[in-house]
């Protein structure tokens, strides 16, 4: 029988527990500015239209997309050590990947509540996932992802966060959210029309370009996993290099991440070392997750 992450993390001594789930004043500060960094001069190379500056929207891209698992940690208040920084980042994430950030942590923390439950996980009730060839390439092309993105910042803007995974109390601020983007938008879209295309060649379509990227890397966090309980189980860590764990934040290590979310991003190599010889959901890289994938198994371990 599989061993529980509860009872494995009761194992560890008081002290390593604590030194695990304690927050760096700087690490998450040091990462952002690098990823920031590397957005800020692939885009620069673009806009000065350098020599095959076109080959620099796909990096672009991929820099931008995978913003999403830093907004993502941010939800658990767990890359910077001050609540007001995994609030500002989380927002201005979310204004970049057209997600509102108030409405992400609701429905981030229903999945992590009813993690790959059938019945109740926002993430497989709302994005199903794919079954063979043709509903891979769909799903990774994120043409629907895009469109359901749209309609829920729509929908949020209008009052209609009716979703069971948001609280009453919550709504009046997701309209406000959701206005707030809507304003925003449209300014660019004016700045567009009006003014100047760069922001097409330097953010939306990059985006779109890095985004089936991201998209692969999150099926793989899930997709054909167990529907247990068990986070060792019902979530995968994917084995891949010290780059895409940077660029993605180490959300990798997601069958970790899912066990204990508290753990900041930065640690969770660490966890892994503890973990690693109880985590049965364990696949070698996205190549192989891909192909174990579309030949219906789950991908186990290397």
């Amino acid at each position: 029988m599989s061993i529980e992450p509860a009872q494995l993390w009761a194992r560890l001594p008081a002290n390593e527990r604590a030194a695990l789930t304690t927050t760096s004043r700087w690490v998450g500060i040091k990462h952002l500015a690098l990823h920031s960094l590397a957005i800020v001069a692939f885009a620069t190379y673009v806009a000065m239209g350098l020599a095959l500056w076109g080959i620099a929207l796909l990096p672009l891209g991929l820099c931008l997309a995978f913003l999403f698992t830093l907004q993502h940690e941010c939800t658990h208040k767990t890359p910077f050590a001050t609540r007001w920084m995994n609030e500002w980042v989380g927002h201005i994430t979310g204004l970049i990947l057209i997600q509102p950030f108030g409405w992400f942590r609701a429905f981030h923390m229903a999945h992590h509540r009813y993690t790959n439950d059938p019945d109740r996980d926002p993430e497989l009730t709302g994005d199903a996932k794919p079954k063979n060839l043709r509903g891979m390439i769909w799903h990774v092309s994120s043409l629907g992802y895009w469109t359901a993105k749209a309609s829920t910042l729509w929908a949020n803007a209008n009052g209609r966060c009716d979703s069971s995974y948001v609280s009453g109390r919550a709504i009046p601020r997701l309209i406000t959210e959701a206005r707030a983007m809507l304003v925003i938008y449209t300014l660019a879209l004016g700045f567009t029309l009006f003014i100047s295309p760069i922001l097409l060649w330097i953010w939306i379509i990059p985006l779109c370009l890095g985004f089936p990227a991201l998209r692969l890397y999150l099926l793989a966090e899930h997709g054909r996993c167990p529907q247990v309980a068990n986070m060792f189980l019902n979530s995968r860590t994917t084995l891949t290099t010290t780059l895409v764990r940077w660029l993605a934040w180490n959300m990798p290590y997601h069958a970790e991440h899912h066990a204990y979310p508290t753990v900041p991003f930065d640690k969770l190599p660490d966890v892994h070392k503890i973990t690693k010889d109880h985590i049965e959901t364990l696949t070698d890289g996205y190549v192989s997750f891909a192909k174990s994938y579309l030949n219906g198994t789950e991908g186990g371990a290397p």
